[in-house]
């Protein structure tokens, strides 16, 4: 096949509340296959919007809204397979629906499946927010005809769950290394009065990312010149209050932090502890590795995949064994360096221009 492919791609959840990582996962893949593969056409799909999305959500392509708000799309292409993303983007010779909102498959379709934590935790998501996963898991398994995967984590779990493996792609998230500067660390500790060494957590707060158990840890862990931050905003499903009472000023919460500010978050902090109950893939914990953080993350998680043994991987229930290894680390600065320099090279191994290969070879192979 040569010439010009035209990919529509669908970018609805850089408007969510919460975009979170499948927002950034798809703004980056874009930007990608932008930058490395000139014969991929994209144009983006959205719903129709008063405005663009928040600066920090906004994609390298074009947007082409479809006639119809969200609420009123995503029901209308889940029950009624209806409008076609034509109707905005015009002739493509693919779909590619990067979110659980699944288009009508009115050219070949791909899906990228993030992860099913939904699917094992009632309250990863609101009763109409599991009714509308499952919708779209059902969709992905008839219609596609690849489904894109982060991690070999949730391949299997999508072979648990009735997914045909001939057409599950395993496409791993990359990252961009750019060391947060001293002058930028410096800078985000004065912006937040982060005078003291601290423990960082950086996601979105619900109840899979299991911040109960990291403060439970930290309760435990004797460093009472250390502090916990919890980096990133309010999610659904968790109320953090009496354990955050109990713990008094040895924790932080600073809400939504830009990405160019976290990577210095990152390297600002004495190790990165995401203990995490399920993820798809774990894009904060690549991020800290890419500003050289000493990683605590969870072994029973995709995240286990990304650090392999650049860190230290414990039991996500156990909050001894949480609180065992942050110790270990907060106590031995040489331990501390020699992971650090173990996760930045393990990070320069995920590139983003491997991953717009491997969807550039996606697209080839449905359009065949």
């Amino acid at each position: 096949m040569t010439g010009t492919t035209r990919v529509a791609v669908t970018l609805e959840q850089c408007w969510h509340r919460v975009p979170g990582g499948v927002a950034r996962a798809a703004l980056d893949s874009v930007r990608a296959l932008l930058e490395t593969h000139p014969e991929i056409e994209q144009v983006g799909v959205s719903a129709r919007h008063p405005r663009p999305p928040g600066s920090a959500w906004r994609p390298a392509v074009a947007v082409r809204a479809l006639p119809l708000p969200r609420v009123v799309l995503y029901e209308s292409w889940h029950r009624l397979r209806w409008p076609p993303v034509q109707w905005a983007a015009g002739a493509v010779d693919v779909i590619h629906a990067t979110g659980m909102a699944v288009p009508p498959r009115s050219a070949p379709l791909v899906v990228t499946v993030h992860d099913l934590a939904f699917l094992y935790d009632e309250r990863s998501g609101t009763r109409h927010g599991r009714r509308f996963f499952r919708r779209s898991v059902e969709l992905a398994r008839r219609e596609a005809d690849l489904v894109v995967v982060p991690s070999q984590a949730t391949l299997e779990d999508c072979v648990a769950h009735g997914f045909e493996r001939a057409r599950l792609r395993l496409v791993p998230w990359g990252i961009r290394v750019i060391p947060a500067s001293p002058e930028e660390v410096v800078a985000i500790r004065r912006r937040h009065h982060l005078d003291r060494p601290f423990v960082l957590w950086a996601g979105t707060i619900e109840p899979r990312k299991n911040l109960p158990t990291l403060l439970d840890a930290f309760a435990r862990l004797d460093a009472p010149g250390v502090e916990l931050v919890l980096a990133g905003p309010v999610g659904w499903n968790e109320d953090l209050d009496a354990r955050l009472a109990r713990l008094g000023g040895r924790v932080r919460t600073l809400g939504f932090v830009a990405p160019a500010e976290l990577r210095a978050l990152y390297a600002a902090a004495e190790v990165f502890c995401f203990p995490s109950l399920r993820e798809g893939f774990g894009l904060p914990v690549l991020e800290a590795m890419a500003q050289g953080a000493a990683v605590v993350t969870s072994a029973s998680t995709a995240t286990a995949e990304v650090l392999d043994d650049a860190g230290i991987l414990v039991e996500p229930r156990d909050p001894d064994a949480i609180a065992e290894a942050l110790a270990e680390l907060l106590g031995d600065p040489d331990r501390r360096h020699r992971l650090g320099v173990a996760a930045l090279e393990r990070a320069r191994s995920f590139s983003w221009a491997r991953t717009a290969d491997a969807l550039a070879g996606a697209y080839r192979e449905v359009r065949r």
